[in-house]
């Protein structure tokens, strides 16, 4: 579950253009507001070009494919999504997996890989799959009705890997794929795909993984036969479809998982000791850099245990090379932020010690030596430099709003993190392989996403994007009318620290009082209030004439163990509780106004909605929920069961979760939204809530988008969502401006 939808605009300035109204019709037209907003920025192989995946001008959706000459600082068009694509249509599977990974609206290229060598480019467009080379020509790799999934380069790149109708396929760049996978008898059985689960709350688009020398692949294998159907209803402008989705609601069955290794001609396979335990998740897979070993990630059910499984590949045989287990009340959290090394060590993110940090396992001796720590948290590892024994990644240690780079030498023990960046920016960045260079991106609240090449003391080489806020930037006409962010902290009536974001309109009159439109997320592993930057829609509603105000709750991302297990098998609680502190320290407030606090969130944020009018009827003067879940049990396994334990053990805790007991409390006026296609929470969960308001006789309004899933969004819809919005506040007399 993801944090969706609203973005903001927060800036100061004076600028030379012309000040402009901001529409909403501006603030979702192209091109972007934001600038440049680049995606999929890579270095090619031998560093000479940087790649980029770039929106048109005339349609913000659309993505190609571009090349800045690294030497000279000349861009060219590498491929036209346009001239290349088809327009076909893009499988269910396909368009499931770009929901799933928030890319659903997006249009041309989304992804690309390059070759090894640096000669080719794999590029897939509207499901079939393409070789780009370097002057610009472009040749058809596959040309099927069916779709390519989760296409791939191998290592030394020799060979290209896809997944078609549940089977895995190889072939030499320029031969005729195999299916080195057995044909089933089940279209239930799938080969080197993700299950639900790992691609929507594991963050694990994949299933299978090549070893680097090319002669083996590891290949998950997974039976939905267990899993229970839901029969999701699409229903779209021009009719309704139905699909039969295996969904695995909390409290019910998963996949069953196997892994394998294969050869790469599909000769040999061994089968991947999993353990006794077969209900378990597959949560990483990664190769030894030799190749030697494979070493498998293998969460329990319960998400309380972590084994990491050291694979004899030409066996399959495992041993348990070390266990991370959960605090008690908490969860062991999954992350990216891990690397093996050359000499045979790791590097490992753990929360062992409450909070997120990197330690270093030999994994000869089994010792363990922290090498950050303090009451912050590594946010990524982005890159190690084993040749020099330094590692540089992300982390809060300024304080939990703003994110830096660091340097380590990790071989000396004690050494002291280096901070690289300047204070004033939220930073993040992608490095090379041997970390010699670096793509740094940085904001700050009057300042969009910047991109440049640095060196490896993230100093500036070149800009990427430098994305100016100057005449010719697409957001210079609206520039004079912005207002700044300020960032506070509320305490608690329990002691807790909770940080704030708000924003005041224009011109405000001293002894006047202001309505809030009062932001919430709520969720775990999503923050919130940082000092970077958004886009222009909560700007656009301060302009309405709303102090805007947002504020992360306890159970929220990258403050640490104790703040987040506050939670556990207690959604709709605590959470809940400090939403209602906050809006209670906003009506101490003399500019606002106390009658005027409309709520509203989105997702996890829907749910909270819910729950904060039904919980404390009156404390809010209208509620806004957005694509809620209503009771967990509609929602899957992975996710739901980290935080609250299995149903079928722990059904007191999903009753007080509910959001159904306290419907008949609804007093305030509550809008009611969602996408009538959504496969993430689905439409059920909202269904199912109007039903039981109705009931209870609560009057609600209900507006409910045909064809859209999670996300409700698009030039169009998401300008009739807002005005939807903004109707229903002010007929519910919570209009902008003073009084």
């Amino acid at each position: 579950m993801r944090l969706a939808l609203l973005a903001s605009t927060i800036l100061f300035m004076t600028s030379p253009a012309a000040a402009e109204e901001l529409t909403l019709e501006r603030v979702f037209a192209s091109p972007d507001l934001n600038g440049a907003s680049p995606r999929g920025v890579k270095l090619s192989p031998d560093g000479s070009l940087l790649t980029m995946l770039r929106p048109r001008e005339d349609d913000r959706q659309r993505y190609d494919l571009w090349a800045l000459d690294t030497a000279s600082g000349d861009w060219r068009l590498l491929v036209d999504s346009e001239k290349v694509g088809t327009g076909a249509e893009l499988s269910e599977a396909e368009k499931m997996q770009r929901e799933r990974a928030r890319i659903g609206s997006l249009k041309g290229i989304v992804s690309y890989q390059w070759s090894p060598d640096g000669e080719a480019i794999l590029v897939p467009i509207d499901g079939d799959l393409y070789i780009a080379d370097l002057d610009g020509g472009v040749r058809r790799l596959t040309e099927t009705e069916a779709g390519e999934l989760n296409p791939t380069i191998s290592p030394r790149g020799r060979y290209a890997a896809f997944v078609r109708e549940g089977r895995l396929w190889v072939s030499g760049i320029a031969d005729t794929p195999i299916a080195i996978t057995p044909e089933e008898t089940s279209e239930l059985v799938h080969w080197g795909e993700a299950e639900f689960v790992a691609q929507e709350e594991m963050g694990r688009r994949t299933g299978y993984w090549w070893s680097p020398d090319e002669r083996y692949i590891a290949v998950q294998r997974f039976d939905e036969s267990p899993v229970g159907v839901v029969t999701r209803t699409s229903i779209g402008g021009g009719g309704t479809t139905t699909f039969d989705q295996r969904y695995p609601a909390a409290g019910t069955d998963n996949v069953l998982n196997e892994l394998w290794i294969i050869q790469a001609d599909g000769e040999g396979r061994e089968k991947v000791d999993l353990g006794e335990e077969t209900d378990i998740y597959l949560a990483r897979v990664d190769w030894a850099p030799d190749g030697k070993a494979l070493y498998v990630q293998r969460q329990n059910r319960e998400q309380t245990v972590l084994d990491m499984l050291k694979v004899d590949p030409a066996t399959g045989k495992s041993e348990i090379l070390f266990t991370e287990t959960a605090a008690e009340g908490h969860w062991t959290n999954l992350s990216d932020h891990y690397k093996f090394l050359s000499d045979g060590s790791l590097l490992w993110w753990s929360e062992r010690d409450g909070y997120g940090h990197l330690w270093l396992l030999d994994t000869g001796s089994g010792d363990w030596r922290q090498l950050t720590r303090g009451e912050w948290v590594v946010t990524d590892l982005d890159g190690v430099d084993e040749d020099g024994g330094r590692l540089y990644f992300t982390a809060n240690a300024e304080g939990p709003l703003e994110t830096h780079l660091y340097a380590l030498d990790y071989r000396t023990p004690g050494a002291t993190p280096e901070r690289l960046t300047q204070a004033g920016f939220s930073y993040d960045w992608s490095m090379d392989k041997k970390a010699r260079r670096g793509i740094v991106t940085r904001s700050n609240p009057s300042q969009p996403p910047q991109l440049y090449l640095a060196d490896n003391k993230a100093e500036r080489i070149a800009w990427i994007e430098e994305n100016a806020l100057d005449g010719d930037h697409p957001y210079a006409p609206y520039l004079d009318s912005h207002e700044a962010s300020s960032f506070g902290t509320i305490e608690t009536a329990d002691g807790a620290t909770l940080h704030y974001e708000m924003i005041r309109p224009a011109g405000m009159e001293e002894g006047k009082r202001y309505p809030v439109f009062f932001q919430h997320y709520g969720g775990p592993h999503v923050q919130t209030v940082q000092k970077d930057w958004g886009g222009a829609l909560k700007q656009w509603i301060v302009d309405q004439g709303y102090v805007w105000v947002q504020l992360d709750n306890r159970g929220s991302d990258n403050r640490g163990v104790e703040f987040e297990k506050a939670i556990y098998r207690g959604m709709g609680g605590v959470e809940v509780a400090d939403q209602k502190a906050g809006a209670e320290w906003l009506k101490t407030l003399d500019f606002v106004d106390p009658e005027r606090i409309a709520t509203y969130g989105w997702s996890y944020g829907g749910y909270m909605t819910l729950h904060m009018l039904g919980q404390d009827p009156g404390l809010y003067a209208a509620g806004i929920a957005g694509a809620p879940v209503s009771r967990w049990e509609l929602y899957d396994t992975h996710y739901t069961e980290r935080y609250m334990g299995d149903p079928r053990e722990v059904p007191e805790a999903y009753e007080a979760a509910s959001t159904f007991p306290n419907a008949a409390k609804i007093r305030d006026p509550l809008l009611l939204i969602h996408g009538m296609s959504d496969d993430n929470v689905v439409l059920d969960n909202s269904a199912q809530m109007a039903l039981a308001m109705q009931e209870a006789r609560v009057q609600f309004d209900m507006m409910f988008y045909p064809g859209q899933a999670h996300g409700v969004k698009g030039p169009q819809i998401s300008v009739h969502l807002w005005e939807t919005i903004m109707r229903f506040l002010e007929q519910n007399g919570v209009e902008g401006g003073a009084r």
